[in-house]
């Protein structure tokens, strides 16, 4: 089992920027790829990003790239997404999540998630 616990959302206006933290832990959860999704009312969940830990592999939907960057800190077993040049579309409930691949996870096929962080980018 791993566990994962998001924070940093929050409310910040267009073109501003946010921080989320996922910090694991648990079971081997080093084996998988971490990465976020995200969900807004009445839409499907949307891969955002995802990482492998300690390797420099990483991956972003469309949408935000050139804006997101997703990291990851081993000592600290943390895995940070940071949102610059925020945009009111970006609003969104954020999860972290672990996925057997950056593929799978794209797929949307997650293992698992925490209980998200609400984001709301104002105009």
């Amino acid at each position: 089992q791993v566990q994962l616990v998001e924070s940093g959302g929050g409310l910040v206006q267009a073109g501003g920027s946010l921080r989320l933290s996922c910090a694991a832990s648990g079971r081997a959860f080093r084996s998988y790829a971490m990465g976020w999704f995200r969900q807004a009312p009445g839409k499907e969940r949307e891969f955002v990003a995802g990482i492998r830990w300690g390797i420099s592999t990483t991956d972003y939907a469309d949408s935000v790239k050139g804006r997101f960057t997703i990291t990851s800190d081993m000592a600290k077993n943390t895995v940070y997404l940071q949102m610059n040049n925020l945009k009111p579309e970006d609003t969104a409930v954020y999860y972290c999540n672990a996925a057997s691949s950056i593929t799978t996870m794209k797929n949307g096929e997650y293992l698992y998630w925490g209980q998200g962080t609400q984001v709301t980018v104002s105009s």
